[in-house]
């Protein structure tokens, strides 16, 4: 997928006048009100905020997995107010990585099988996905777990594994929410440096929904979403 007119250092996320409602009975509650923000390559943005102040939502929306009442969000100088979901779909595939609190590993599979999956998925041969896990699995330290399925994984394994796994498919904009909320500091560290490396080799944009007021401060910017609106720290 091409970039509209985007120039190198232009943001590839963007949230343009976002809202986003929910109905709870009679009750309508806006959860983002007009949410304009932007990422660029490279960066890694904190987007922090009370529970239930809405960062699950903004992630979902700037992810593409739930559509915004009014706004736009563009995906490399894209607009997505007008995708089919198919073309929504294949974005996500193809420029969007998404790593979780909980790291949703295939328990049946090895490390590198849940690593290599989304790459066959994205049309990727099978010699060329396995040699690109491995690369990415070395380089979070985890040569030696390979073969290891989830459940033989320490809690910061698998987190690193599930980073592997939403960088396998070299995505622009990379999300995250609380994904190293589930760890201890020590080993949320490593997690948080190694997720780092990647987004300013690879040059990712980055958010990243976090607690972590540590993490946060390590981070370029701090979003704080306040009563549906995104204010800078």
């Amino acid at each position: 997928m091409s970039d509209a007119g985007v120039a190198p250092d232009d943001p590839v996320l963007v949230l343009d006048d976002v809202t986003r409602t929910f109905r709870e009975g009679d009750t309508h509650l806006k959860v983002l009100d007009g949410v304009k923000a932007s990422v660029k390559p490279g960066e890694m943005v904190a987007l922090v905020g009370p529970s239930g102040s809405g960062k699950t939502t903004l992630l979902q929306v700037a992810g593409l997995l739930d559509r915004p009442d009014s706004g736009e969000v563009w995906i490399g100088g894209v607009p997505s107010g007008k995708m089919t979901d198919r073309e929504r779909t294949k974005t996500r595939r193809q420029r969007i990585g998404f790593v979780y609190q909980f790291h949703h590993l295939l328990p049946d599979f090895s490390a590198l099988e849940n690593v290599v999956l989304p790459q066959r998925i994205a049309r990727r041969g099978i010699a060329q996905s396995e040699s690109h896990a491995k690369e990415l699995l070395d380089r979070l330290g985890l040569r030696e777990r390979l073969s290891h399925r989830p459940g033989k994984l320490s809690g910061g394994e698998r987190q690193r594994v599930a980073i592997a796994r939403a960088v396998a498919n070299s995505p622009d904009v990379l999300l995250g929410d609380e994904p190293t909320g589930n760890l201890d500091q020590r080993t949320a560290d490593t997690v948080f440096e190694a997720l780092l490396d990647l987004v300013r080799e690879h040059k990712v944009s980055a958010l990243i929904a976090t607690h972590n007021a540590d993490l946060a401060r390590r981070m370029d910017r701090t979003l704080i979403l306040q009563n549906g609106e995104l204010i800078p720290e």
